[in-house]
């Protein structure tokens, strides 16, 4: 059994079967499995997306979800949807990678690629968050979390990269460990670069600022377990985005 075989099987009715979504981030995941689909050929250019009812139910996800899935990637001219008897949503191209000439660079730049890139910022994002849920935060420690947060909530498209880049500096700052604060930033620059070089979502853009409040809440509230958990859920989001632009 080949790769594609292997990763995507058919499903009684002919069309692949997509795996279901299984965390908190069913847009992001949305979007990465049917990525996936395309780009290893389970689902060919010229080909039409099992019917919206099937195709959710597969995923798990509510078909809002999948619309809204459906729409980033026709905006970005991955796919496109027609209605009608004959109507339905088609592939028309497989992704494409960033521009050729900046890719090789980007990933060649890290040091053990991409998954251990992840994994790292995994590590010292969730252990910055759940540290800075165990201090007690003074007043100014606590105002600078919530304008980082509402900063990244009212930032235009463009500005939003730089806004959420601060909102996790923040939040590594008050764990209150430079070290660990280093290495956030760290990360961060790691995968800055990446982000750049992918689509920016707009639907991806709301859940993340969601995901802040919820991280935020638990930071400030000293609930160190929550904290963690949404900072895991969080960057997960951005992991599987990654995975189904840059990957392979």
């Amino acid at each position: 059994m080949d790769e594609a075989t292997a990763a995507t099987p058919v499903a009684a009715s002919g069309f692949p079967a997509f795996q279901a979504v299984r965390t908190g981030n069913a847009f992001e995941e949305t979007v990465e499995r049917i990525l996936r689909s395309v780009k290893l050929g389970a689902i060919r250019p010229g080909e039409r997306l099992p019917p919206e009812r099937e195709l959710a139910a597969q995923l798990r996800v509510s078909r809002d979800t999948l619309r809204e899935a459906i729409h980033a990637l026709a905006a970005e001219g991955i796919v496109a949807s027609t209605r009608g008897r004959s109507g339905g949503t088609r592939v028309l191209r497989r992704p494409g990678p960033p521009p050729p000439e900046r890719l090789p660079e980007l990933l060649g730049d890290l040091p053990g690629g991409l998954e251990d890139a992840l994994t790292f910022r995994h590590v010292v994002e969730t252990g910055a968050a759940e540290a800075a849920a165990r201090r007690r935060l003074g007043a100014a420690e606590r105002r600078l979390l919530i304008q980082r947060m509402d900063a990244a909530e009212q930032a235009e498209s463009a500005d939003y990269r730089i806004a959420d880049t601060r909102y996790h500096l923040a939040l590594a700052e008050l764990s209150g460990s430079t070290q660990l604060a280093g290495a956030v930033a760290e990360a961060r620059l790691r995968v800055n670069d990446l982000l750049d070089a992918i689509p920016m979502l707009e639907a991806n853009l709301r859940h993340s600022c969601e995901q802040h409040r919820r991280i935020g809440a638990a930071v400030l509230e000293g609930d160190a377990e929550t904290a963690r958990r949404a900072m895991a859920e969080h960057l997960e989001g951005t992991a599987v985005l990654l995975r189904g632009f840059l990957a392979g």
